[in-house]
């Protein structure tokens, strides 16, 4: 690891659901830019474990938390040990999410409670907490999806609200933080060959013939987005919503 790209240094950054995936892609991309990372997981210990080793072993500092995005009381504890152990929050990636589809006559009432513990309730409860503690300069980023935009396929109707619902928080919250100095943008991911939604999986006859690209994204194509805006190249950047979809929306 060379310093010359260390626009974070001296940052400490929380990444929600960061063990594997999109999440463990963007808290590697934002250690080798020299922040110190957080993240938190649920049900994912060894991979949170060898993250952190992979992350200290390049000469940055990490810790891994678990905690439950479904919880709030756990979501606010990682929040404070992250602030007690280095200090502050600089930049908070809220990428914990689940997905569950299905027919909306079909879905269970369980099933949307749980989605919206998760994508929602987890993402305001995160945010909450972390600007309490945020001094101007800090960074908001959540990860929402491309199906707010373009819905390629039946079933995800109660996935796509939660989503959509965290684009409306972005727009309101900038509007409250920007005084502060803090932004908010949301990412807004196309098809990524992830644990959840491998490229070879169900869904990608049906998605791959939208993407213009003609492939998934890969999950440090994602990474590298969300450390854009976390740097201070992305200062006045607020309020957006990044499609990386490689023109599934075009």
């Amino acid at each position: 690891m060379t310093n010359e790209n260390q626009v974070l240094s001296g940052k400490v950054a929380v990444v929600t659901g960061g063990s594997r995936s999109i999440g463990a892609s963007i808290a590697k991309k934002l250690a080798d830019q020299g922040a110190t990372v957080v993240i938190t997981y649920n049900s994912s210990p060894e991979k949170a474990i060898a993250l952190v080793d992979e992350i200290q072993s390049s000469g940055s500092k990490a810790l891994a938390i678990q905690a439950d995005a479904a919880n709030p009381e756990a979501v606010r504890s990682a929040i404070l040990e992250t602030v007690q152990t280095f200090g502050a929050i600089d930049i908070l990636v809220n990428n914990a999410g689940i997905s569950i589809t299905g027919d909306i006559e079909q879905l269970d009432f369980a099933d949307y409670e749980k989605m919206i513990a998760v994508n929602v309730t987890g993402v305001f409860v995160a945010t909450q907490e972390a600007v309490r503690h945020m001094t101007s300069g800090g960074r908001i980023i959540h990860i929402g999806s491309s199906m707010t935009k373009y819905s390629a396929f039946a079933t995800a109707s109660l996935y796509t609200l939660t989503k959509g619902a965290i684009n409306g928080f972005t727009k309101s919250l900038a509007r409250d933080l920007g005084p502060r100095g803090i932004t908010v943008n949301t990412v807004l991911p196309g098809s990524t060959d992830t644990d959840m939604n491998p490229e070879n999986g169900g869904v990608s006859s049906l998605v791959l013939p939208t993407i213009a690209l003609g492939r998934y994204a890969k999950a440090e194509e994602i990474a590298n987005v969300v450390a854009f805006i976390a740097s201070p190249a992305a200062s006045y950047m607020t309020g957006s919503e990044v499609l990386v979809d490689g023109g599934h929306t075009a």
